[in-house]
């Protein structure tokens, strides 16, 4: 009895690691150490990234992350009613590929920020050149414009090293 209750045990907590580890191996895209550690093969900053993928449509969002464990350049694009996402290259700042966006989370967030981009004034480029100008030795690594009391504003993602901010810049 103490055997297989022993086994029962071990085999459950053996199904529970594999279960953190699957949820750790997802949160390690996202995980800003992982993104610290890449970033200085990046000669592209972010504001460049943004005005590169004007090609496409209009920037509305932009990021650095962790895909399939490379560095990417992604930025969302608006072109009239289409949304695209638009990979850069981060060393050369070519377009190395743009995808339609139709339908998802991905679909949802690109109205979403369409929207807040129809009120602004200030281009994402601009709003994140300003946020690295007044945080000096921090790299811009996502801007996010989204509306706050019905005003544009761009929720900018600073990094130095592993230390990470959020500082937000009025788009209006």
């Amino acid at each position: 009895m103490f055997s297989k209750s022993l086994a029962v045990g071990i085999l459950a907590a053996g199904i529970l690691a594999m279960a953190g580890l699957s949820s750790w191996a997802e949160d390690y895209h996202n995980h800003p150490a992982a993104l610290a550690k890449a970033l200085p093969e990046a000669s592209v900053t972010l504001d460049r990234g943004l005005k590169a993928s004007q090609r496409e449509g209009k920037p509305i969002s932009g990021k650095y992350e962790i895909e399939d464990s490379a560095l990417q350049l992604s930025i969302y694009t608006m072109n009239d009613d289409q949304f695209s996402e638009v990979i850069v290259d981060h060393k050369s700042g070519a377009i190395k590929k743009a995808e339609k966006i139709t339908d998802g989370d991905d679909l949802k967030h690109a109205k979403e920020q369409s929207t807040a981009m129809a009120k602004a004034k200030i281009p994402l480029d601009q709003a994140v050149e300003n946020a690295v100008k007044s945080n000096g030795g921090y790299r811009a690594v996502s801007v996010i414009p989204m509306l706050a009391a019905g005003a544009p504003v761009a929720s900018v993602t600073l990094m130095k090293d592993t230390d990470v901010k959020k500082v937000t810049e009025k788009l209006d």
